[in-house]
């Protein structure tokens, strides 16, 4: 029961702070906002505030803004309406939902790293036969203080530290053992796995494996700030990299998209971890879903904004007939799209089980 409030308590903030900004946006250039809802279907509840009719539907997921005169057939050519608007301001409109996702996954990124983070620190959990640490003399539950004379506290420094190492060279190690400070040698082997993005790379291993110590790390005001840009703009820039592996064929579909399912697959298991980890996930969520709806794909905020770009190239809109091909051609792919990713959520997390039944 907890998972699916969390579930949908970030699904349904990703969606509101999404619709905020094409809501906001619209009022400042003067469209009229008919309704703003939370989730499709039926009406659960419902009240009208000025021209606006605010509503929290059945289905929650996902969630509308309609603007008055947003559809040709219902246009009725008064200044109020979408369709009444510059190429520029309706651009606007469409850009500014995914702008807030941005700000959102920045500014969850800012909170976590000012009010703190669960870091794993350096000491040794175990030790893999025929790597340098063991050889080396190092045991589990020491504590590795400097490496290469760098003084370390975390785990990711430690790696840092090792992952760039070619096969055979050797690190100077200073560990703590019972109180007493020992330096060692230990010798890096390489060995290649493949990252994230489908890539093969070798790294630099000494055979080390974390304990499960963890410390509180917290940063500055505007240090946060930064790492929050930082951490915005590198995961924005591996997601594009990942969705163009996948478009060239260099990844695999399967193992890289999640829908719904499992999204709230992650959400259990990130729920059990606590608030911080929820605040991570729901940051990169709100980063992932600006970035999917700026693909230039119809019925997508990318897509509208690339007919907006051929309509002020062409200084006239697309025809009716063609708008509703390319409308009705989106849709189709969005939905070839969630079919999959829904295939995938379900051989991802219950394949095993489905195999061993289907025996």
């Amino acid at each position: 029961m907890l998972s699916l409030i969390v579930f949908l308590f970030v699904l349904g903030l990703l969606v509101i702070v999404h619709e905020s900004g094409h809501f906001m946006a619209a009022k400042k250039v003067g469209i009229k906002v008919e309704k703003f809802s939370l989730g499709f279907g039926p009406a659960i509840i419902s009240k009208k505030k000025g021209d606006t009719e605010y509503s929290l539907c059945a289905v929650l997921l996902g969630g509308y803004v309609k603007l008055a005169g947003d559809n040709p057939e219902e246009y009725k050519g008064t200044k109020d309406e979408y369709l009444s608007k510059t190429p520029w301001q309706r651009a606007q409109v469409v850009f500014c939902g995914p702008l807030l996702n941005f700000i959102l996954g920045f500014l969850l990124f800012w909170l976590i790293f000012f009010t703190g983070y669960p870091a794993l620190t350096a000491r040794v959990g175990s030790l893999i036969d025929g790597f340098g640490a063991k050889e080396a003399g190092i045991k589990a539950q020491d504590n590795i203080i400097a490496v290469g004379g760098k003084r370390i506290v975390l785990w990711e420094e430690l790696q840092e530290e090792i992952q760039g190492k070619k096969q055979g060279d050797t690190l100077d190690f200073l560990i703590s053992r019972d109180g007493k400070e020992l330096k060692v040698k230990v010798k890096i082997k390489e060995k290649e796995f493949t990252d994230i993005l489908g890539q093969k790379r070798s790294v630099g291993l000494a055979g080390i494996a974390p304990s499960d110590e963890f410390i509180r790390i917290r940063h500055g005001f505007l240090e946060s700030f930064s790492l929050g840009l930082t951490k915005t703009y590198d995961l924005t820039v591996i997601t594009y990299r990942a969705l163009w592996r996948i478009v060239t064929g260099k990844l695999s579909m399967r193992e890289s998209v999640s829908g719904p399912l499992g999204i709230f697959y992650v959400t259990s298991k990130v729920a059990a971890l606590g608030v911080t980890a929820v605040l991570h996930l729901m940051a990169a969520l709100s980063i992932s879903l600006a970035i999917f709806n700026l693909l230039p794909l119809p019925v997508l905020d990318g897509g509208h904004l690339f007919l907006l770009a051929i309509e002020k190239i062409r200084r006239k809109r697309l025809s009716l007939r063609t708008e509703r091909l390319i409308t009705q051609a989106g849709m189709a792919l969005i939905l070839s799209l969630a079919v999959l990713a829904t295939y995938n959520d379900i051989m991802r997390i219950f394949g095993d089980k489905l195999l061993k039944w289907f025996r």
